[in-house]
């Protein structure tokens, strides 16, 4: 199991918006994560003491560029940096997740990837609650 230190270590995301604590397992076709910081009433995504469903876009796009880390650091390397260009089939079927006590789970699979692009499927969920599932596309930014 991987720590967040190993998680701060693969992606730009850092301090709060750093959003997942562990990667539980991973190949090189998915991964699946764990985080708990949802309950923080500091978490930086946080509007009028309320972290809103909508905001589990970003715990699955950072899914994405944790996986891209890992897959990177296991060739040497380091993952190029991505913009997420596109979301779609996003279906939330909670309104907020700050009062859910637990852990958060993400499950992304690679669907299909170029050299510049790459598109994840993305589920979210909450003691085996789907909270939310969706596609995300990535945009990857050419190494300087």
């Amino acid at each position: 199991m991987l720590t967040r230190e190993d998680i701060l270590s693969m992606i730009p995301h850092q301090g709060g918006m750093c959003l997942w604590d562990r990667v539980l397992h991973w190949d090189d076709g998915s991964v699946q994560l764990q985080a708990g910081n949802h309950r923080d009433p500091e978490h930086p995504l946080r509007h009028d003491g309320q972290l809103h469903a909508i905001h589990l876009c970003e715990y699955g796009a950072q899914a994405m560029a944790v996986h891209g880390g890992l897959r990177a650091r296991s060739h040497g390397g380091r993952a190029a940096p991505g913009v997420l260009v596109a979301l779609r089939e996003v279906q939330l079927h909670v309104a907020r997740i700050d009062d859910l006590h637990g852990m958060l789970e993400a499950h992304a699979q690679v669907l299909v990837e170029a050299a510049a692009s790459q598109q994840y499927g993305f589920r979210i969920l909450h003691e085996g609650r789907l909270l939310a599932e969706g596609r995300a596309a990535v945009m990857l930014q050419p190494s300087p």
